[in-house]
């Protein structure tokens, strides 16, 4: 294992209360929402591990999984975690279906620290590359639970524009989070 390649990191460690909880093994297309991110992290020649918190309900998944703390439970849990590896992370949320292979692997050739997809002006900090060089303000931020979008910005990364985003697809449909029914519906549609 080369500890200076970028790894893929699918974030598990959130609650899913909008899906019912244990968003992770939630059905799409016939098959668990966390084989999207995992299966475009293979096919985009990256490493690829978990980060969930203790006890969550986890599909088989294949990989290696990096158990995060307890508390808190803050999005940005998982990106430390995986950057305690010592290695660059492309972070990729364990619900979003649509992450494309040629977009992760641009996350992961950038020469940038953090390089972040953006979608009508908001940044999308859980599909991101955050360098290990990082670790130390990460984890300050980690520790006051400040909110993720606040603390991505103060590091000033560079922001991948909807027209960069546009080369991978419909960025909408790229960045297609799957928080509530609603939203699975849209995202079963999609894939019809």
């Amino acid at each position: 294992m080369r500890t200076d390649s970028p790894v893929g990191a699918v974030l598990a460690g959130g609650c899913g209360r909008r899906l019912g909880g244990g968003k992770p093994a939630v059905e799409l297309g016939g098959r668990p929402l966390i084989s999207y991110p995992l299966a475009a992290i293979a096919a985009a020649g990256l490493e690829a591990v978990v980060c969930a918190k203790p006890g969550e309900e986890l599909p088989e998944v294949g990989v290696p999984v990096l158990c995060e703390p307890e508390a808190p439970r803050h999005p940005l849990c998982g990106i430390v975690t995986a950057l305690g590896e010592d290695r660059p992370v492309v972070a990729v949320a364990c619900d979003l279906p649509f992450a494309t292979p040629g977009l992760i692997e641009l996350l992961a050739e950038a020469p940038e620290p953090l390089v972040v997809p953006t979608i009508e002006g908001r940044m999308q900090p859980l599909l991101a590359r955050y360098e290990p060089s990082l670790l130390p303000r990460l984890e300050a931020a980690l520790e006051r639970e400040d909110p993720l979008t606040r603390i991505v910005e103060s590091l000033r990364p560079r922001l991948l524009t909807e027209d960069e985003l546009a080369r991978f697809g419909d960025p909408r449909r790229l960045l297609l989070n799957v928080n509530d029914p609603d939203d699975l519906q849209r995202a079963e549609a999609l894939l019809r």
